[in-house]
């Protein structure tokens, strides 16, 4: 009984078995089938996916490459501006009773702008020391002038890099037309507009005129203006450019030096080594091809508020690396000038000299601007600068440039003998070949040189397709060396050997050594050599008073604009784009006012000599030059640093500081 109730209840005939076996067999298809219909699915899906990827690439952060084509002009003119003069500049120097003058000049014409945000096209002249008739005869030539005229803005300034530079005027030359048979401006004198001036400066030109007869209270600048001709070349109408001279700078700071503790040997005293650091620009002939065109890369959501200064998050960060750059870029008595008419051997050899041949395994960080400025630095992770973007201090926050990156020096056995097998060819570094550094002088011959560039930039990311356009602009300006690219992603192994190789080569070489300016150190402001003092353990009676360290060193210097543009409030800036509103009506009226005279001349001053004093205006706010986005105010010791730094010196080797002029 106990059997038959735990044997199951099947039929006679065991049509129980088989109808199991049949249920099995048909869920076994079943499963085959679901299984098989989602493999296909799955299949689907990545053949999919593979066809996105083809037809739209995986999503990247906005910026890098921008492919904007030039907007379409007619040829243009080659126009040569000359700033030769300005005589009855106020005295923005009470202890002197004189000033340091330079021009900071802006050309405006109709030619459409690829972007709103490309940076505006300036030019610098050289400083002249204590001078309130300064004599400067510094050529800016421009090609791609379109015949319906331009604007030449012109703002005068006292150089003041220890605090800030004082604007001591501005003047305005408008013109409506230009073709191959106008006359020109030869040696015209614009009366300085006083309104943007520095207050202080002119309070104090006005006290000297009690006690002085026959001074004047009204400033002049002269300028001459000629066309050259048809602009010439394959570069599009729409493109301004400046064709030359091709001027370069070379700047020092004792203090970065001292942080980043970069030693070169002293001039004054032989056997000792003092601090300093040494930053370069040079002003390379246009046009800069067309396809160089970057913007900045997005990759955080704070990077583009610090570039367009959104927010006070944004504005802040733009702040800190304006000043920044003004501090590496630093104008003062120190600065070396310099210029050639046009690329030649002499060019090369003077780039080969600012970045010391192939002495000491240096790499250097480099930008290139949308007008052919190359700006360099030696730069890594023993740097200060390098607590903020390096290509973004380097560009001054522009927000689109040409090309960055980095770049080094290598020197070969032979001229003109380059082969990328190194057992075959060595070169220094990273073999000691003989001939040059480390034991004996560099070769003056661009031919053994070798310059290897790389698009290694992570603020700007270029295209590594345009190395080949970047390549043949360095070629057609640096004249007799090699240029080797580097993609720093293709060629990622190669390009890390190598530096690693310099890096290895300058540990054996010992730090990097530059070049010393004078005695006169005049870059450096009062706290600054507290700075030094605190650094080095002396609390400047004697004493000392421990090391602060590189480490807050560094924050002290480049962070400290950080606390005090906190703390800063900005009450002046709508009240001086008010003024400047003000100044360009008035100039407008002055325009429709020579126009309704037919004795007219073609080309106007839109200057006047009246002065609107404006009682609650904040002088400092009024003086500060247009260097960055509200660069204004002794808080942060800018010095305006613009893309288009010239000289005036027709010397193709000339090298000496700006000396005083009584």
């Amino acid at each position: 009984m106990a059997d038959s109730e735990q044997r199951p209840n099947t039929q006679p005939n065991g049509d129980a078995g088989v109808s199991d076996s049949n249920h099995n067999h048909d869920n076994e298809k079943t499963q085959s089938k679901g299984a098989k219909h989602d493999l296909e699915k799955l299949v689907d899906k990545q053949k999919l996916e593979e066809k996105m990827k083809m037809v739209k690439p995986e999503k990247q952060p906005p910026g890098g490459y921008d492919s904007m084509p030039i907007p379409s002009a007619s040829r243009g003119y080659t126009v040569k501006f000359t700033f030769h003069r300005a005589t009855n500049l106020p005295m923005a120097d009470i202890n002197s009773l004189s000033s340091d003058p330079f021009v900071l000049a802006q050309l405006k014409t109709d030619l459409p702008k690829r972007h709103k945000e490309d940076p505006p096209f300036m030019f610098r002249t050289p400083t002249i020391r204590r001078n309130t008739n300064p004599e400067w005869n510094a050529v800016w030539i421009v090609s791609n002038v379109p015949a319906s005229g331009f604007r030449l803005k012109a703002r005068l300034y006292d150089e003041d890099p220890a605090d800030h530079d004082d604007r001591l005027g501005n003047a305005h030359i408008d013109v409506d037309h230009i073709d191959e048979n106008w006359p020109g401006i030869h040696e015209q004198s614009y009366k300085v507009k006083k309104r943007m001036g520095s207050k202080r400066a002119y309070f104090i030109r006005g006290c000297a005129a009690l006690f002085q007869r026959g001074l004047d209270m009204s400033g002049e600048l002269t300028v001459s203006v000629e066309v050259l001709g048809r602009t010439e070349g394959d570069a599009p109408g729409g493109q301004l450019y400046t064709a030359g001279p091709m001027a370069w700078t070379k700047h020092f700071s004792p203090l970065l030096g001292r942080i980043s503790g970069t030693k070169a040997a002293s001039d004054d005293n032989p056997g000792t080594e003092r601090y300093n650091f040494q930053a370069n620009q040079i002003q390379l002939a246009g046009p800069v091809p067309s396809t160089l065109y970057h913007r900045y890369v997005e990759f955080k959501p704070f990077i583009g508020s610090m570039f367009t200064t959104k927010g006070v998050r944004g504005w802040i960060l733009n702040r800190a690396l304006h000043h920044q750059h003004a501090r590496v870029y630093n104008f003062d008595r120190t600065t070396v000038y310099g210029s050639f008419d046009e690329p030649c051997r002499d060019m090369t050899l003077k780039f080969l000299d600012l970045v010391h041949y192939d002495q000491g395994g240096r790499i250097f960080t480099y930008v290139l601007t949308l007008d052919g400025q190359l700006r360099f630095t030696e730069t890594g992770k023993e740097f200060g600068i390098d607590l903020l973007s390096k290509h973004t201090m380097h560009s001054d926050v522009s927000i689109y440039i040409a090309f960055s990156g980095e770049f080094f020096i290598r020197r070969h056995t032979r001229k003109n003998h380059f082969s990328d097998n190194e057992a075959s060819d060595p070169t220094h570094p990273p073999e000691d070949i003989g001939g040059g550094p480390p034991k004996d002088e560099p070769p003056k011959d661009p031919a053994y040189y070798e310059l290897v560039i790389d698009n290694d930039s992570g603020t700007y990311r270029p295209n590594a397709k345009l190395l080949p356009d970047l390549k043949s602009f360095i070629h057609r300006n640096l004249p007799g060396i090699k240029v080797l690219t580097l993609d720093c992603n293709g060629d990622k192994e190669k390009m890390d050997r190598l530096k690693t190789q310099q890096r290895e080569r300058k540990k054996t070489e010992g730090d990097a050594h530059v070049y010393v300016q004078g005695s006169d150190a005049g870059s450096i402001s009062s706290s600054d050599e507290e700075m030094l003092d605190t650094m080095d353990g002396d609390d400047g009676n004697g004493n000392g008073a421990g090391d602060i360290g590189v480490s807050q060193g560094v924050k002290t210097v480049l962070h400290g604009p950080k606390q005090r543009v906190e703390k800063f409030q900005h009450p002046g800036k709508a009240r001086r784009e008010r003024i400047e509103t003000l100044d360009d009506q008035e100039t407008e009226r002055a325009e429709q006012s020579h126009a309704s005279h037919p004795h007219a001349p073609a080309a106007a001053a839109a200057a006047s000599s009246s002065s609107h004093p404006d009682t609650h205006h904040d002088t400092h706010q009024s003086d500060a030059p247009p260097s960055a986005a509200l660069s204004d105010g002794p808080f942060f010791d800018a010095v305006p640093s613009h893309p288009d730094t010239a000289s005036h010196h027709d010397s193709a080797a000339a090298e000496k500081p700006n000396t005083n002029t009584a």
